[in-house]
């Protein structure tokens, strides 16, 4: 008897090593999978559109974006990204890098704004806002994020993105929060990273827009969010609602010092 518990001990044990050395082996090849594809980052497609983009005469008004404000004064970018969603004076509201591109269409080159808002993520143009937001991002990369909490309206988007956050609602009783709230989590084999502190550098919010290797789709800022209620089961939130810049100030805030790595790659 003794014999058999002895076996059956050394048996239980083989087959919880090899368990978590299968896991393990998993979560690294992912890692592998997603260095090897670094390489090519489909999202330089995107970059280089935006860059066009940017540059070519468009819309009723035949214009260019090259005099829009993100925020650095007009026709500057570089850096910009990493210090956004801020507030602007001429809008008299808190605005992240897609919803003011949409301003600057609108005023520049006369295209309606909420036309495109209303517009699903992939089509017509709200496939160049997102190239737009690759670009610009790009022009960015490796600088630390840095959110302004000055405007009194920049520090209640903060204050309101963290009760959103943070809100349980759905059938399914979620948040934010349910998954990315603690530490050293995971859904499957993805990192949940906890996004009520500074998650560090290229994690989170400095990680998007990000080319998705699982649908062959660029996501930006806003349809992660939108995503992301999905899977909770909520209502989609409107393209740059005052809902989805308050949680990009929230996750921002929490960025600072963070080097941002978009456009990255994701599964």
């Amino acid at each position: 008897m003794r014999t058999s518990i002895l076996l059956s001990m050394l048996v239980l044990g083989s087959l919880t090593t090899a368990s978590v050395f299968a896991q393990k082996t998993a979560v690294q090849s992912i890692e592998e999978y997603r260095a090897m594809l670094a390489d090519g980052n489909p999202s330089e497609l995107f970059e280089a559109k935006g860059e066009d983009l940017w540059k070519q005469k468009r819309g009723p008004k035949n214009a260019s974006l090259e005099a829009c404000d993100l925020g650095k004064g007009p026709g500057v970018y570089k850096g910009a990204f990493v210090e956004l969603p801020r507030y602007f004076a001429d809008t008299g509201r808190v605005q992240d890098m897609e919803s003011r591109l949409l301003t600057c269409m609108q005023n520049l080159q006369g295209f309606d704004a909420n036309e495109i808002a209303k517009t699903a993520f992939g089509k017509g143009e709200q496939v160049n806002v997102t190239a737009l937001a690759t670009w610009l991002s790009a022009e960015s990369k490796g600088m630390k994020f840095n959110l302004s909490q000055v405007h009194p309206q920049e520090k209640i988007a903060y204050e309101v993105g963290k009760r959103l956050f943070f809100q349980r609602a759905g059938p399914h009783d979620f948040a934010c929060a349910s998954c990315h709230g603690q530490d050293n989590t995971r859904i499957r084999l993805q990192d949940l990273p906890n996004l009520t502190k500074n998650p560090g550098d290229g994690i989170g919010f400095a990680a998007w827009p990000a080319y998705r290797v699982s649908n062959g789709q660029m996501w930006g800022m806003q349809q992660r969010l939108n995503d992301c209620y999905r899977q909770q089961r909520f209502p989609y939130p409107g393209f740059g609602s005052d809902v989805t810049i308050a949680l990009g100030v929230y996750l921002g805030v929490n960025s600072a010092g963070s080097k941002s790595i978009a456009p990255a790659l994701k599964r």
